[in-house]
């Protein structure tokens, strides 16, 4: 491909016109970009019992609609994911394994244990990605510019680790009271700048501390 190497690590793919994830990316890169291309599907690659040791993935600006990583086992080590300015509708991160005989729970199959920040702004996606909860080291998670409608109760269930939550630019008109109950270790920011929120929302963040939270509230409608 028209790839090249930008230091030792790191492979840059960026503005090469690729459509796919070139073949010939070796499993030692640590760091991929693969911005302002003309991606359309991703599919992460088969690396057979070799794990690859990308850490960094930049996916931002192309043409992906639809993304399911419930399938990708090759980056298990990877940390930071971007898919800003991508045209993407649908994002399932993670699904639990279901359940098998009575009394009995599914497993948790995380296939991004090490993933700490996700964005995914200026995209199309109608709700908070599925699967947020199951990915356990999560710590940044950049939504602003899409069209999500409402935070539901389970929408960040489980994200024990997240301390930065940016979901200003939406279409956001309800919140449950409940959605960032467990999140105790949110520090940086809560931006929900610019929805089209009509009602204050105090027991939204009455369980969380103030004296390292900051909540921008600004630009909605009341």
């Amino acid at each position: 491909s028209d790839c090249w190497w930008a230091g030792e690590l790191w492979l840059n793919c960026s503005l090469t016109g690729v459509s796919a994830l070139p073949e010939d990316i070796p499993q030692t890169a640590v760091t991929a970009d693969l911005s302002y291309n003309t991606i359309k599907t991703f599919l992460c690659p088969d690396g057979g019992k070799e794990k690859w040791m990308l850490k960094h993935l930049n996916l931002s600006h192309n043409l992906i609609s639809d993304l399911t990583l419930t399938t990708c086992r090759s980056f298990p080590g990877l940390e930071t994911l971007n898919l800003n300015g991508n045209a993407i509708h649908t994002l399932t991160l993670a699904i639990p394994t279901p359940a098998r005989g009575p009394n009995k729970h599914g497993k948790v199959d995380c296939l991004l244990p090490a993933l700490k920040v996700l964005s995914v702004e200026g995209n199309q996606l109608s709700r908070v990605p599925r699967g947020l909860g199951l990915l356990q080291s999560l710590q940044t998670v950049h939504l602003t510019s899409n069209g999500i409608r409402q935070i539901e109760l389970n929408d960040f269930q489980n994200c024990s680790q997240l301390n930065d939550i940016n979901l200003g630019k939406n279409k956001i008109t309800a919140i449950h009271p409940d959605a960032f109950r467990d999140l105790h270790k949110l520090q940086v920011v809560v931006d929900l700048r610019g929805n089209p929120l009509t009602t204050p929302l105090p027991q939204v963040f009455s369980a969380l501390n103030f004296f390292q939270l900051q909540v921008d509230l600004s630009g909605n409608a009341w």
